[in-house]
């Protein structure tokens, strides 16, 4: 019934029908997602996340926070270190695909889950499976969209909902939501900007499946571009390269893996920095060299302007700013 007492139009007013949805996912990215899911009324027969892993300085083992929603949730859990049904796990495989099978799900929406997902996995739900990404599609396909967005100087991404098919973040793309990469955003922001995103969009998708109105269009063949998977080994701060590259891949590498370097004889993690033009100050030519940029300023040449640093970590100790450290070093030489 509408405000003024007359019948209000048919459908008007009516919640998508709820869905069967299995979720797959695993960081605090995927958790999200899963609680907007619950919270827009579906039902969730299962849920799929990484084995829990050693954490902290004790190792102990800790659950994933896909896991810890899941578990307050009552929701049914698996966690299989592989769906490979020929591999080394093929009984984590077996098992899974069981539970996956007795779920009766319509859909399954993967979010920064971890395992790839086989042909079985793909066709065991009805509607198939519903991926959110972290980049415009087909830009940034692969493991670390957002960190290599920021490290490649990009001025914008977003969040894609993809229906899965077998290739490498190819499927047809469901919806898209554009968000600035601001200069000073690092790794750890632009997540956190873009798990809420994803969180709204896939309850969007979701909704148009309920109400069969679901519209892929399949990605531009222009403008492909992968994205890595980040390894430690990137971590070390190469002073032959131009600070502005520099100054993104810390923004990008934070809080993982984060940037190393020695300076003065020290190693330490560099967290934040700033390119900056050092013409004519002694030692700007020499890459990896202090420049003379004056009292409580850390600058280091590098082949292509400097790079100002302005939030270390020592190892062992915490984040502390550059003037902090000078005073440290300092007071150890006196």
């Amino acid at each position: 019934m509408s405000a003024d007492g007359r019948p209000a139009p048919a459908g008007a007013g009516v919640a998508p029908p709820a869905l069967r949805v299995g979720f797959a996912g695993t960081p605090e990215f995927a958790r999200l997602a899963l609680a907007a899911i619950l919270q827009a009324g579906h039902s969730v027969p299962l849920v799929l996340t990484q084995p829990d892993r050693p954490a902290g300085r004790g190792l102990k083992l800790q659950a994933s926070p896909v896991k810890q929603l899941a578990l307050e949730h009552g929701l049914a859990l698996a966690q299989p270190r592989s769906l490979r049904l020929d591999g080394k796990f093929a009984e984590d495989a077996a098992n899974a695909r069981q539970a996956l099978q007795q779920a009766a799900l319509d859909v399954l929406v993967v979010a920064a889950y971890g395992l790839i997902l086989p042909e079985w996995v793909l066709t065991t739900p009805r509607h198939g499976c519903l991926n959110i990404h972290g980049s415009l599609l087909p830009r940034w396909r692969g493991a670390a969209p957002i960190q290599r967005a920021i490290e490649a100087g990009d001025t914008e991404t977003g969040i894609t909902i993809m229906q899965m098919d077998a290739g490498l973040d190819t499927g047809a793309m469901l919806r898209m939501e554009t968000t600035p990469i601001d200069p000073d955003d690092t790794a750890a922001t632009l997540h956190d900007r873009l798990a809420g995103i994803g969180a709204r969009l896939i309850v969007q998708a979701l909704a148009d499946l309920a109400d069969g109105k679901l519209c892929p269009v399949p990605q531009p063949a222009e403008g492909v571009s992968y994205a890595s998977k980040i390894h430690k080994t990137e971590a070390a701060i190469d002073w032959q390269q131009p600070a502005a590259a520099l100054e993104r891949r810390l923004r990008a590498f934070d809080p993982f893996p984060g940037a190393v370097a020695e300076i003065d004889g020290q190693a330490l993690k560099v967290w934040r920095a700033r390119a900056v033009h050092v013409e004519g100050l002694p030692g700007h030519g020499t890459p990896g060299q202090r420049v003379a940029a004056g009292e409580g300023r850390l600058v280091v040449a590098c082949a292509e302007g400097a790079l100002e640093l302005l939030e270390l970590q020592l190892p062992g100790g915490r984040r502390i700013q550059a003037r902090e450290f000078l005073q440290r070093q300092a007071a150890s030489a006196g």
